[in-house]
């Protein structure tokens, strides 16, 4: 669950005129180098999924604070953690 101003953050493109800036895959915008070791280089390497939900600490993805089952059980937004629903007339499984 996402709050209507975390859709709108997460639904902006940022379009570019070249599209070999910050490409990975080409070699005139600073992207891949010839025999290039991953393990060593100093590049910080991307984790998807370093970040853990507030709750109860699974993997998630970096700009989440809730996981998805934790953030409809309690009726907040994923990200931002802004109330959204109310869910105190709901009785709720967990299963």
């Amino acid at each position: 669950m996402v709050c209507d101003s975390c859709t709108k953050k997460l639904s902006k493109v940022i379009v570019s005129d070249k599209w070999k800036d910050g490409a990975n895959n080409t070699l005139e915008g600073g992207g891949k180098k010839v025999n290039e070791n991953k393990a060593l280089s100093k590049k910080k390497q991307w984790q998807p999924y370093s970040a853990k939900c507030t709750t109860c600490k699974t993997s998630i993805t970096k700009d989440y604070k809730y996981c998805q089952p934790c953030s409809y059980r309690k009726g907040l937004c994923a990200i931002c953690g802004k109330q959204i629903l109310d869910t105190k007339g709901y009785k709720q499984s967990v299963t």
